[in-house]
């Protein structure tokens, strides 16, 4: 790694740890030449799939685009950026296990509420309503009896805890 101070190529690792959700490692280095200090991250560079917009066209996949439009819909809403990179990543991870080269913006949209219903619910109607064209308060009124009829988020995490619970007793 090249030292960003003097240009060196000659660093040395003092310290490695992982950070983030375990998917990145942060890496204290020194300059053996001018002995400045500096932190890198290495990432696993992932082959997401690409995009199939609706008009057909194929894009890349944007992780900065996915944050962005759950930050608009969680905007004024008490969720941390932290909650948002993790659902960001568990998305991420979704499209990357699902083994397919192309994925439809519809899926992607359904798996943002998905994660949007469990954040925060005002979040996902607000998501809801822009992604499904609500057009008028019939529609927001249907979508809000559906999320109430549903269990919370809080209890589903609980069931869920239950259930690995289970089968790590088998």
């Amino acid at each position: 790694m090249r030292c960003p101070f003097c240009g060196a190529q000659d660093t040395k690792v003092v310290d490695s740890r992982l950070s983030g959700e375990g998917d990145q490692v942060r890496r204290r280095r020194k300059c053996e030449l001018c002995g400045e200090r500096f932190t890198t991250y290495e990432t696993v560079e992932l082959n997401l799939p690409r995009i199939v917009k609706r008009d057909g066209s194929r894009v890349p996949f944007e992780s900065d685009k996915l944050r962005a439009g759950m930050m608009r819909a969680l905007e004024k809403r008490p969720v941390s950026t932290e909650q948002v990179d993790q659902a960001v990543v568990r998305l991420q991870r979704a499209l990357m296990s699902s083994g397919e080269s192309e994925v439809a913006t519809q899926r992607i949209g359904e798996l943002v509420m998905d994660e949007l219903r469990q954040l925060d619910p005002v979040a996902y109607v607000r998501f809801a309503s822009v992604y499904r064209h609500f057009e008028d308060i019939a529609a927001f009124r249907a979508e809000i009896e559906r999320l109430e009829s549903q269990p919370a988020p809080e209890i589903s995490r609980q069931q869920l805890g239950l259930l690995d619970e289970l089968e790590g007793d088998r």
